[in-house]
């Protein structure tokens, strides 16, 4: 067995009654304690929520319902213009648009006449389609037609699925529809009343936009949020 020299930064090894005497190293004193510091997880979202802007959008609009007016004519124009393209292409020109189509309002934009139509065109801030823009300006009116109607654009839309928001409960973003019966009676109707660029799939993606429909998937952390959001 070792031999110990007692000094103050050591202790005495235990001895055994029998006789055999087991040695314990001398303890460290200031013993450096590492801290352990946890990562925070990312919160579950929808698979389709990819990049930042995205992610900025689902998280805080996405499914939350909407009951302004000037907000229904900024999903009407936006949902419309993205025709054929990416929903990421529409967000990164939605301040655009805003500037470009009077913050929105849809009395101001049934007014745009045949020079602020050139200019629109030659704006490279947002689609510059000919069909599109004229379709914005058209729905501007037979939006203006429906608020004078009803009172509201809003009171108007939420009338036509009841009054309340349809809660889903998709597990994979491959269940989602891309059209429901109710996206093709709201097509229909909005048709109707001579709005453009409003086919039963776009109308889709306006009701999961506006909280018509909740199509958050279930395991998504919103799901509930905007469940609770009438």
């Amino acid at each position: 067995m070792p031999s110990y020299r007692l000094t103050p930064n050591t202790v005495a090894p235990p001895t055994n009654v029998g006789g055999n005497q087991k040695t314990r190293e001398p303890e460290q004193r200031g013993k450096r304690v590492r801290k352990m510091t946890s990562v925070k997880e990312p919160p579950a979202r929808c698979p389709w929520a990819r990049n930042e802007l995205a992610i900025l959008y689902h998280d805080e609009e996405w499914g939350v319902p909407v009951h302004d007016d000037v907000r229904w004519f900024e999903f009407l124009t936006l949902e419309g213009a993205q025709a054929g393209l990416s929903w990421d292409t529409i967000l990164r020109k939605r301040e655009n648009y805003r500037k470009a189509f009077a913050g929105f309002d849809p009395s101001r934009v049934a007014k745009f006449d045949k020079r602020k139509i050139a200019s629109l065109l030659a704006d490279a801030g947002i689609v510059r389609n000919r069909l599109k823009i004229n379709s914005a300006i058209g729905n501007a009116k037979a939006f203006v037609a429906i608020q004078k109607e009803f009172g509201s654009f809003d009171k108007y839309i939420w009338g036509l699925v009841g009054g309340r928001p349809r809660i889903n409960a998709w597990r994979a973003l491959k269940q989602i529809p891309a059209r429901t019966e109710a996206s093709d009676a709201m097509s229909k109707e909005l048709i109707g009343r001579g709005f453009k660029f409003v086919g039963s799939t776009i109308c889709y993606a306006m009701m999961q936009a506006t909280g018509l429909v909740n199509d958050h998937v279930v395991d998504c952390f919103r799901y509930r949020a905007v469940m609770r959001a009438r």
